[in-house]
């Protein structure tokens, strides 16, 4: 059985660090999703593919357009897409600031979900990971569309993971409070790094999801602080 993975926004911070790591795992083909393709890895099984506002359902549709189900392949699909902005309190949020969190974070990953699970549909079986966040959870001020959008980011993938069960295939989302990356260290300067989590680290757990797909799902597992070992 062959294994495809999808990464969409493999060339952010954080998929980067997925990239690293997954792309050493068994995968026999692999396909790289984002607006800037420079400086993603070169392999003889790494298909690059450029993006387009994935908040726009045809967008998506192109971007798969290039992967084709087969029932000897299962797959599997990373997101790391997403933006963020806070700041402001509800009574001060404008309505093209809440547009556009509902667009990156949610509208975006509902279409990446839709035209993925197509694709499982036609296949063996398969499993999506999406990025929610902590916040989306347990919400805090001055971030109310940002967390509102991982809200429905979260309820979505516990929708996906039920009606996944009749086309074999799990839904996750790993839900980090804060990720080790050089735009979250430059915005809080006085922190201690060695606690944030590390974008290889979140790899690391979203192959340990993968490879056990046929039973893990459903789960929004929080990231909220690390240790040194």
């Amino acid at each position: 059985m062959e294994k495809i993975l999808l990464i969409f926004g493999a060339n952010g911070a954080l998929g980067k660090g997925i990239t690293q790591v997954l792309i050493k795992k068994d995968f026999s083909k692999i396909y790289l999703f984002d607006v800037k393709l420079d400086g993603l890895p070169e392999a003889g099984n790494i298909e690059k593919v450029e993006t387009t506002d994935l908040s726009i359902e045809k967008n998506v549709l192109d971007a798969f357009s290039i992967v084709k189900p087969s029932k000897d392949k299962v797959f599997f699909l990373y997101s790391t897409v997403g933006g963020f902005a806070g700041g402001k309190s509800i009574w001060d949020t404008k309505a093209d600031e809440l547009d556009k969190m509902i667009g990156i974070n949610f509208k975006s990953s509902f279409f990446i979900a839709k035209h993925f699970s197509g694709i499982v549909k036609e296949s063996a079986g398969g499993s999506i990971c999406f990025t929610a966040a902590f916040t989306g959870i347990y919400p805090e001020k001055k971030k109310s569309a940002y967390d509102s959008s991982k809200a429905a980011l979260i309820h979505l993938v516990k929708s996906l993971a039920l009606e996944g069960k009749e086309i074999k295939m799990t839904a996750n989302a790993i839900a980090p409070l804060i990720i080790d990356t050089p735009a979250n260290r430059e915005w809080i300067t006085n922190a201690d790094y060695t606690k944030w989590i590390k974008p290889k680290e979140i790899g690391e757990l979203v192959s340990s999801i993968f490879n056990n797909y046929n039973f893990i799902t459903g789960n929004i597992i929080n990231l909220t602080h690390r240790f040194q070992i």
